[in-house]
């Protein structure tokens, strides 16, 4: 046989090889993972009172909270005076949790808050369930309604908190005093902690109760606190809505350039000055991005997970990521959002530099935030940069770094099927899949205490509704601020069920 016919064989062959194992894939991930039925035996839920929009009662506890402005400058700075009304409000607001004998309540670090419910089975592993009552700052510019308003207009709650994060203070709050009020009594200890300091960091609050947990000996089942989210229509070829829970976090690396020449007069500049030469040294670090980490991470099993629920063809390249990923690694990394999850991100936050127009700038700075990706490490970024940038006139410096999480277990763990079952059971037929979570949260001061530390918000979100987090005329529907509380109304019970029976079927593959 010729040779021709030789290689024409054998490329036959491997087209064959290659098209079956694609079929094969394929039809293995037809079964969505990310849908869970009857995973576990539930006995007896209570079902939470029906809420309609004109709810007063439970919108009003949220619009107080809003109104409270618990802002967070900096470390160490933020409004106590705000916060000691927080205090106030949450015993006025929840009279049952804070009279209940299964109920054991402190102060944290005089402004954060923790809870204890007593389980009937003292020797169960507890859990906890996390947020965070501090916000960020906000100006009233370019609002609709001022930030600290918690003005009620079209089906929809305004104010800096309603997504970030009072949201789930007062929805877990609201669940849990729901529950006691129906003589609920849990069969496994849980405690909900409240930080107060989440957003410069979580020093004082998470870290203190964290540190006060270990102290007394307290290892957790799971924790789950704020973090991803519901998302309609933010993955090209995917119709539905996904629950995506976080199953790792972002690291930080903030760094510092500095670029320091001798000061002069503008008319006798020398060929370089320190704004161009630290401007170029910028220009390399956005311009040489970091590497792709593409499957090196859960960002490939949240696309597996959906593959089933993508239009075609994206469905066959979806379900066949060993082929395909560099192509989609490509295509995720032509937006801000997907490059977020396939790479260690690059902004550069901050510029100083000038004393006087006509005086040459004896020193520039510039500020750079890196998200790094679960794949990295901070001191790998770090030299990357170095590396990049390769002038000695540009000094660098650490100003604050912390490293990607652990990724917490998927699918086979208590707390990670809990959270599944509660969010099918509040939203229906919904999808849920891991994935990264791209901001940081208080879930990193709890890593000592368990593995398994999730990150989920049963926020329903637009893409557009994302720039609102920290942004302006950040707002929550009063309809899902509802499916928040029966959430978590849902997940307490779930999670604490004493008699968890796996039913034997193919459908709970997660």
């Amino acid at each position: 046989m010729p040779q021709w016919r030789h290689a024409c064989v054998l490329l036959a062959a491997l087209t064959s090889l290659f098209l079956a194992i694609i079929l094969i894939r394929t039809v293995t991930l037809s079964t969505p993972k990310c849908t869970v039925h009857a995973l576990w035996e539930r006995i007896g839920l209570l079902t939470p009172p029906e809420m309609d929009e004109d709810d007063s009662e439970f919108i009003s506890t949220l619009v107080q909270a809003v109104t409270i402005p618990t802002v967070s400058h900096s470390k160490d700075v933020y409004n106590t005076t705000a916060m000691r009304e927080f205090t106030a409000f949450l015993r006025k607001s929840f009279p049952t949790i804070f009279s209940s004998n299964l109920v054991t309540y402190e102060t944290v670090a005089e402004y954060s808050h923790l809870f204890k419910v007593q389980g009937l089975d003292s020797q169960r592993t507890p859990y906890l369930l996390a947020a965070h009552l501090d916000v960020v700052p906000a100006l009233p510019e370019g609002w609709e309604f001022p930030p600290f308003s918690g003005a009620l207009q079209g089906g929809f709650i305004y104010g800096r908190g309603t997504l970030d994060d009072k949201q789930s203070v007062v929805g877990l709050l609201q669940a849990l005093e729901m529950l006691l009020d129906k003589g609920f009594k849990p069969e496994k200890t849980f405690y909900i902690a409240i930080g107060h300091d989440e957003e410069v960091g979580g020093l004082d609050g998470a870290r203190s109760i964290a540190t006060l947990l270990s102290k007394r000996n307290i290892s957790l089942d799971f924790v789950l606190d704020e973090g991803s989210i519901i998302l309609e229509g933010g993955i090209p070829g995917l119709k539905k809505p996904v629950a995506i829970i976080g199953v790792t976090e972002k690291g930080m690396l903030m760094i510092k350039l500095r670029v320091n020449q001798k000061p002069g007069h503008s008319s006798m500049p020398p060929r370089e000055t320190s704004i161009g030469i630290l401007s170029r040294a910028v220009s390399r670090i956005e311009e040489q991005r970091m590497p792709l980490m593409f499957g090196l991470g859960p960002e490939k099993d949240l696309l597996e997970y959906l593959a089933s629920e993508f239009s075609f063809p994206l469905g066959i390249i979806m379900s066949n990521l060993w082929l395909f990923s560099p192509l989609v690694a490509r295509f995720l990394e032509r937006t801000p959002s997907g490059n977020s999850l396939v790479r260690t991100t690059t902004a550069v936050t901050e510029f100083h530099a000038g004393m006087k127009s006509n005086v040459l700038a004896p020193v520039a700075e510039a500020t750079v935030n890196f998200r790094i990706h679960p794949a990295q490490t901070a001191d790998e970024v770090l030299e990357l940069v170095k590396h990049i940038i390769s002038d000695e006139r540009v000094n660098i410096t650490t100003i604050s770094s912390s490293e990607p999480l652990p990724i917490s277990p998927i699918g086979t763990d208590v707390g990670y099927i809990a959270i599944t079952e509660a969010i099918q059971e509040t939203f229906p037929g919904m999808l849920v899949a891991p994935g990264i979570c791209i901001g940081a949260t208080d879930t990193k001061h709890y890593k000592g205490l368990t593995s398994a530390l999730y990150r989920f918000n049963p926020i329903w979100n637009h893409p557009a509704d994302l720039l609102r987090y920290h942004g302006i005329n950040e707002r929550i529907s009063v309809k899902n601020y509802h499916q928040n509380i029966k959430f978590y109304f849902n997940l307490i019970q779930i999670a604490g069920q004493h008699d968890f029976a796996p039913v034997h079927s193919h459908s709970s593959e997660l």
